[in-house]
């Protein structure tokens, strides 16, 4: 009788270890942001950043200042203070890319040399068509605004006068629900304002 009474306390006192220890609360976590991403340009610059990382304590290092800064007094113009400029052509997109055409490229180098030529804050607006979700079209926008500022300053144009937003499909230029209209929503539309 006592080898049964041994044997159940024994038993239970196993099963209430197990019933613990898999109830057991995991340890507390903080959650740590990302840092942004850098440019390819500062990590050009830092071929050696891997092995000093790896050599370094976990900390996290400063944000490197945005390449798409505006202004040279750290402060954005805010968007409603550009307006249109006729010697600016738009350029356009294909479907669901954003990659610059060459048609468009002509027309990016005749606005980077206006650009070159006055000294002007340029706004870039990325603009998509109305298919694909509202976050799909915001991102595909800002890559469009993106892909259309890194071609600029490749000619030469200064990073810190271009600033870019994306307005997705929010802002159609047509409206009619076809190819012909969804194509000229496709779009980098700029905007200037003086320094």
């Amino acid at each position: 009788m006592v080898t049964r009474w041994r044997s159940a306390f024994i038993l239970s006192l196993l099963l209430t270890t197990v019933v613990f220890a898999g109830c057991a609360k995991r340890p507390a976590t903080t959650a740590v942001s990302a840092p942004p991403p850098t440019t390819a340009a500062a990590v050009a610059a830092t071929p050696s950043a891997p092995a000093a990382a790896a050599l370094a304590p976990a900390a996290p290092a400063p944000a490197p200042a945005p390449a798409t800064a505006a202004a040279p007094t750290g402060t954005r113009p805010k968007p409603s203070d550009f307006m249109a400029n006729e010697n600016l052509k738009d350029i356009h997109f294909d479907f669901d890319k954003y990659d610059i055409r060459p048609g468009d490229a002509k027309i990016l180098d005749a606005d980077a040399g206006w650009l070159k030529s006055n000294d002007m804050l340029v706004l870039i607006e990325g603009h998509c068509d109305e298919r694909g979700t509202n976050e799909y079209n915001l991102a595909l926008g800002e890559r469009r605004a993106k892909a259309t500022m890194n071609y600029l300053v490749s000619q030469g144009v200064q990073a810190n006068r271009i600033t870019i937003i994306s307005y997705g499909e929010e802002r159609p230029l047509c409206t009619e629900h076809n190819e012909s209209c969804w194509a000229k929503n496709r779009r980098s539309h700029f905007l200037v304002k003086a320094r």
